[in-house]
């Protein structure tokens, strides 16, 4: 049998070897569980737009995906023999709260059930939740484009973690609001489909004023620490003319500090109003105050880098700049901009939290050959990612863990089944798992860790 590839490890002395660095692999919910109309779960915005003939590539939806939703006690003992110690994962909204806003307790006893195995195998939980499957009645009633939305998931907020207070080692609020407001509400290409600016400035508004009403309500009901999950990607101008430096630092703005400067500033980067000069955010007297309440740390996800162009008015277009190695989704491999990135957000936020990386990984066309995965570019991958972040944690970043992405090839939104992010390979005819070269490397870098402490 072929040796794995090896991970590039960091130096001895990066405080990535020691044992208090946290190590896990993450998932979300509608990505892998399945069970869509189990145990009273209600639908929810990606259910809709997966029944939208066109949306979701060959029509492919998250009905089944993984099936974890009745395999993860394998799931979980999946994780705990690749070593890792952390699961991010998600709860689904729909799951565990009915229409009347009351637990359901049949889907909360899926997450109790699933906290119950964790805990047998020493593995710290960390929750998401939201990870974009807003229930659909709720966008019925115009999802993030209505202030009452916020109120609602501060609500589901504190009902599950009174449901399961002391269970978890992390509370995320959000997962890429970016993702959910621009994606989602300007570009249509994710759940709920639309595609105005204005819509994904009033999205994000309401989106990041739940976030700031859900954490006094998590930290009243439970000690574990609270944070938010930004994607986050570097920017690059494609020339040095005026034009495209200015068109790189609006995509900047847009891409990185809208989130970021409204959780650690307080406001919206003014750049946003030069791009979308009639896209107003919602802003109530008092909003900004609770948006901006301090958090115990911050999660960033993190996959490429955009090369941008002035578009020859106020906004910009990514350049496809040929030479550069990319992933199965077409982005650029450039672990340098997470060092940058880190680099800046530690200089230009004073108050910045302790960071989590909370996804990092990339897409290829795995298959399964002898019983094996080869991904020897994954391996690659995580192994120059861990150089970028020891880097940016000598220069003063205070880097606390690390989560792969993903566990498991899932259900990958607007690209269905299509891209395969995990370590380990999933057949979706037969679900069994193969863990690939890469999730065998992490092993053997984990057993190192272990004997050096």
């Amino acid at each position: 049998m072929p040796v794995s590839p090896q991970l590039v490890l960091p130096p001895a002395g990066s405080a990535i070897w020691r044992r208090d660095f946290l190590f896990g692999a993450a998932t979300a919910a509608y990505q892998i569980e399945g069970a869509t109309e189990v145990d009273g779960r209600l639908p929810s915005i990606w259910d809709s737009f997966g029944a939208v003939p066109g949306n979701i590539a060959n029509g492919d939806t998250g009905a089944v995906a993984c099936d974890h939703y009745h395999r993860y006690a394998d799931d979980v003992a999946l994780l705990a023999g690749l070593g890792f110690s952390a699961y991010r994962f998600s709860i689904a909204w729909p799951r565990v709260i009915d229409e009347n806003g009351r637990l359901n307790p049949k889907g909360v006893a899926f997450y109790q059930r699933l906290l119950d195995k964790l805990d047998e195998r020493g593995i710290a939980p960390y929750a998401t939740l939201c990870h974009w499957d807003l229930p659909q009645h709720l966008q019925d009633r115009g999802g993030w484009l209505n202030r009452d939305t916020s109120l609602r998931f501060a609500d589901y907020a504190d009902q599950i973690s009174r449901a399961l207070a002391g269970r978890v080692r992390g509370w995320m609020t959000l997962n890429e609001p970016w993702v959910s407001a621009y994606v989602g509400h300007a570009e249509g290409r994710h759940a709920p489909g639309l595609r105005s600016p204005r819509y994904a400035v009033e999205a994000m508004h309401h989106l990041l004023l739940g976030h700031g009403l859900a954490v006094p309500a998590l930290r009243a009901n439970d000690k574990a620490p609270v944070g938010l999950v930004a994607n986050v990607n570097g920017v690059t101008a494609a020339s040095d003319s005026a034009e495209d430096q200015l068109a790189a630092r609006r995509a900047h703005a847009n891409n990185n500090l809208w989130v970021l400067d409204a959780l650690f500033k307080g406001q919206y980067p003014e750049e946003l109003r030069q791009l979308w000069p009639d896209a107003i955010a919602p802003v109530r007297d008092g909003d900004m105050a609770t948006i901006s309440v301090p958090l115990d740390f911050v999660g960033i996800n993190y996959y490429f880098r955009a090369v941008v162009a002035s578009d020859g008015g106020h906004g910009y277009v990514v350049q496809q700049t040929p030479g550069v190695e990319r992933t199965q989704m077409g982005w650029e491999v450039h672990p340098d901009s997470l060092r940058n990135l880190l680099v800046e957000f530690h200089q230009r936020y004073p108050e910045m939290p302790p960071v989590y990386i909370t996804e990092n990984g990339m897409a290829s066309d795995d298959r399964v050959q002898d019983g094996r995965v080869h991904d020897e570019q994954r391996i690659r991958y995580l192994g120059r990612h861990f150089a970028a972040i020891d880097q940016a944690m000598q220069q003063g970043v205070d880097v606390r863990g690390y989560f792969v992405w993903s566990l498991l090839d899932n259900f990958e939104w607007a690209y269905g089944y299509d891209k395969r992010f995990g370590i380990v390979h999933v057949d979706y005819t037969t679900q069994q798992r193969t863990p690939k070269d890469s999730a065998l490397a992490l092993k053997s870098f984990f057993q190192q860790r272990a004997e050096r402490a």
